[in-house]
């Protein structure tokens, strides 16, 4: 699961990138809960939670459902 889950974060990382952000793969954990850390100006950004639920949490969901959820992590 944690491959897959990187597979489709590495798809997602150069949108993040072309606005100075970045975002880390830390976990998945046994109940299919991605932790990630923000990076960059995803770090800082008042649009960060927007940016993990309608983003990156959605285009993971898209690709693996087995995913129940991102959550982000410092």
């Amino acid at each position: 699961m944690f491959e897959r889950v990187a597979k489709v974060i590495e798809e997602i990382r150069p949108f993040l990138q072309r606005d100075g952000g970045d975002v880390e793969l830390v976990e998945v954990t046994a109940d299919n809960i991605v932790n990630v850390r923000l990076k960059g100006a995803c770090g800082s950004c008042p649009g960060a939670l927007m940016t993990l639920k309608g983003g990156i949490e959605r285009a993971l969901k898209e690709k693996i459902p087995e995913v129940a959820s991102v959550e982000r992590v410092d």
